[in-house]
Parts: structure tokens; sequence; C-alpha cells
């Protein structure tokens, strides 16, 4: 099982960058390199995951396509939430994010990763390899979509009703 640990400083409120940490189309567009969708199979397509909801994403890795079902199993908004595989390639993953605001008005995004390869022997190779790299990255290509949109007004193409309501 691998298990890492990303953090990233985004100024931007922490109700902003929690919703589009949670966004189907951010997620899709922090993915375009993997040609992912989100489903029609059961569960939510687009707009904001919620506790309790499932998106299966279908993405192509390692010139494979592969289908991975998630489901958010914790939430305290606007500082927490978990994602946990409930089908998909892995033998298991699941994700903390921990959001906090700093003094200065930045948001702190920690994210805490655990994830087994399938197959165990051939697994834990693979988990040694390449596995922790390729999903530190897919994970930094995520954030860093978060992070500009949250910093610019690009926000709220994504999360319109947040901008007529909630905006500072």
């Amino acid at each position: 099982m691998i298990r890492f640990q990303e953090t990233t400083f985004i100024a931007a409120p922490i109700d902003r960058v929690f919703d589009l940490s949670r966004s189907v189309e951010v997620h899709l567009l922090a993915n375009v390199h993997s040609n992912e969708q989100a489903l029609a199979i059961g569960g939510v397509r687009t707009g904001l995951t919620g506790l309790g909801q499932q998106v299966t994403w279908r993405a192509k890795h390692f010139g494979f396509w592969h289908n991975l079902t998630s489901e958010v199993t914790a939430m305290e908004p606007p500082t927490y939430f978990q994602v946990t595989m409930v089908k998909g390639i892995f033998r298991s993953m699941h994700a903390d994010h921990r959001l906090r605001s700093l003094p200065s008005g930045v948001t702190e995004l920690k994210d805490i990763f655990a994830i087994a390869a399938p197959l165990p022997i051939l697994g834990r190779i693979s988990e040694a390899l390449f596995l922790r790299r390729y999903m530190m990255a897919l994970n930094g290509e995520r954030n860093a979509v978060i992070k500009q949109l949250a910093e610019s007004n690009d926000w709220q193409r994504y999360l319109p009703a947040y901008g007529k309501e909630r905006a500072p």
C-alpha cells in the first residue's frame, strides 16, 4: 500500500475551495489528458458530490480504459471530506481532503491518500516503481486546476450558484 500527502495553499475562501474540490466538472477538467468521463451508471454525473453520493469515472491510464466508482464516505463542510473507492482497479483507495483557513485568508488544502494496487506481488512492485509518482502527479494536476480556478474569476463558471448567493 502506498500513502502520500500533498498540501496546496490557495488564495481563496475555504467555501470556494471546498466546493471546487467536490465538483465533477473540475475533476474532469483536471484529468483532460486521460479523456476522463463521469459515466451514467448511477450516481452523480455533474455538479458537486455530497455525502453518500457516488460517481463512476472512466479514464484511460497506461493505455487501458478503467472504470472506478468512488463514494463520498465522510463530510464536514467546509473543512473535510473523504472519498473511498467502492469498485475499481485498485485493491483499495481512499482519500481524505482536509481544508483550513489560515489567518492570512489563504486556504490550506491537504490531501492524504492510501492506495493498494491489485495483485499482491505485482501490485507491490508497481507501487514501488511507478504508482506512487503517477498518483501524486494526478493529484498535483487536480490541485493546480483547483488553485487556478479559485484564485481567478474562472471559478464562477463551475460554481454559478455560489457566485450569486455566497460571494464574499
